[in-house]
């Protein structure tokens, strides 16, 4: 971004400025969540109902990786993106270098150590974690044989989630997009090979993730090493890395004060993952109590279909998220509120649409999934109907929490993030002790619309205040 943009009208420049980071950032999340859904056509075909509702009860304990990832993406993003147009501001070029360095290098270490811990846990905890799902022996045996691999390769999941987010915030948005699609479409060559032709099952779909994810990391590590990074990092010889520390232009050091900041700012993204994780878990478990493994199975597929908005929705608040930034970082509050109006009206316009089109046509997305069970497609229907009326709401909470994070109130983000759990569980507790099975389905709709209710006029004050001052200290690197 560069402020020669500003002589362009207003509301052209917001368009263009929305555009140009939201579609990378929605083709990005789309072509990243082939991940997960591909596994659940090729398992749904190959399986049945017992294979979805198997992975639908490891795939809680996965978004703690992939929010790991994200967290550090987010939290590392914003501050370059604010740090960037700070320097713009202040005509500071060498310090957003600096800055730049630093920040990744503090990030790759942040993602080393979220990984370590993550499969040392996985490996001590995984099986636990799925039989508090009330699955099945055979369910358990499932899940968990697709749960060992990532106990493995916890690293590269959080580190694929988070490099795209850092390549896209170096200005490389349709680097990073691409580099997401080719995994995907890796995933999908390897889903086939392990899958069906190899028939091994939920492991071979992990195995196939997991190698997709390898190969992206590497290239996306490549990346900062290329021509195409704003800042590449270069091999120096002993003597002038002595040099450079003396100088502090550049270290390897980790930044303590850095990583907390990271961290904080990332917090919130972390907390719709483990929000997402802690509610598909705990709907798991009631719909194997109010019901069986065939609602559970109905509920992922379900899901399947709920996150293709998510994506767009999240592309949409990730994409915001870099011009936000800058704009705050350069206390230029009207651009700010006419990118967040934007925003807003096309998740809505999305998720009312893609509401509409489950309830015209469930039975032709239904059968990507399912192998003419007509069992499985009638509870699907049914949880279409129940879960998804307020689908669009969700997107809407997930673009407030993202734009605080953007402006440095990581305070009012995670508290966001934190009431979009904890206002959903009463409701999971009281509805299915009144109206049985469908209470399940109607817990996460009705509390969306409380959420709503309390965020929506907190964003509109946010908006109404004058420019923010920010906090973020030059860098010292």
């Amino acid at each position: 971004m560069s402020r020669s943009h500003i002589k362009q009208p207003q509301a052209k420049y917001i368009r263009s400025t929305f555009w140009r980071y939201s579609l990378p950032a929605i083709t990005a999340m789309l072509v990243n969540g082939l991940y997960q859904v591909v596994d659940g056509i090729f398992i749904g075909k190959v399986i049945g109902y017992s294979g979805l509702a198997a992975i639908n009860m490891a795939w809680p304990i996965i978004f703690f990786l992939v929010g790991f990832g994200i967290m550090v993406g987010i939290g590392a993003g914003s501050l370059l993106s604010i740090h960037q147009g700070e320097s713009e501001l202040n005509q500071a070029p060498q310090s957003k270098s600096n800055f730049s360095a630093k920040l990744l290098i503090t990030s790759f270490y942040v993602i080393l150590a979220l990984g370590l811990v993550s499969s040392f846990a996985l490996s001590l905890f995984g099986e636990r974690l799925l039989a508090l799902q009330s699955g099945t022996p055979e369910g358990i045996i499932l899940a968990k044989a697709y749960l060992d691999w990532f106990s493995i390769g916890g690293v590269l999941s959080i580190l694929a989630a988070a490099l795209p987010l850092l390549i896209r915030n170096d200005n490389s948005p349709m680097i990073a997009t691409a580099l997401m699609g080719l995994g995907a479409l890796l995933n999908i060559v390897f889903d086939y090979l392990f899958i069906d032709y190899f028939n091994l099952g939920l492991a071979g779909a992990a195995m196939a993730t997991l190698i997709a994810q390898c190969i992206v990391c590497l290239l996306g590590l490549c990346y900062f090493f290329s021509r195409y990074s704003t800042k590449p990092f270069q091999l120096a010889s002993e003597s002038k890395i002595k040099t450079q520390s003396k100088s502090k232009d550049f270290s390897l050091i980790f930044d303590v004060s850095l990583a907390k900041k990271i961290i904080a700012l990332g917090a919130s993204s972390l907390i719709i993952y483990v929000y997402t994780s802690v509610m598909v878990g705990l709907h798991n478990a009631l719909f194997m109590e109010y019901g069986n493994a065939l609602t559970v199975g109905a509920y992922a597929i379900v899901g399947y279909l709920m996150v293709l908005y998510y994506f767009v929705a999240e592309g949409i608040a990730d994409g915001s998220q870099p011009p936000i930034s800058y704009f705050f970082g350069g206390k230029r509050q009207s651009d700010i509120q006419a990118l967040v109006m934007l925003s807003i009206k096309v998740t809505l316009v999305a998720g009312l649409g893609w509401t509409l089109l489950l309830n015209l046509f469930p039975h032709e997305l239904i059968q990507l999934f399912n192998h003419d069970d007509q069992a499985l497609t009638q509870a699907t229907i049914q949880g279409i109907q129940l879960h998804l009326f307020a689908l669009a709401l969700d997107g809407f909470i997930m673009l407030a929490s993202i734009y605080f994070t953007s402006v440095n109130q990581a305070a009012k983000s995670l508290s966001i993030a934190l009431a979009n759990m904890f206002i959903q569980l009463p409701f999971l507790y009281i509805l299915p002790k009144w109206l049985g099975l469908e209470g399940v389905w109607l817990a996460m709709p009705i509390s969306n619309i409380v959420l709503f209710m309390i965020v929506a006029p907190m964003l509109y004050l946010d908006l109404r205040k004058p420019p923010h001052v920010s906090k973020i200290q030059p860098s010292r690197a």
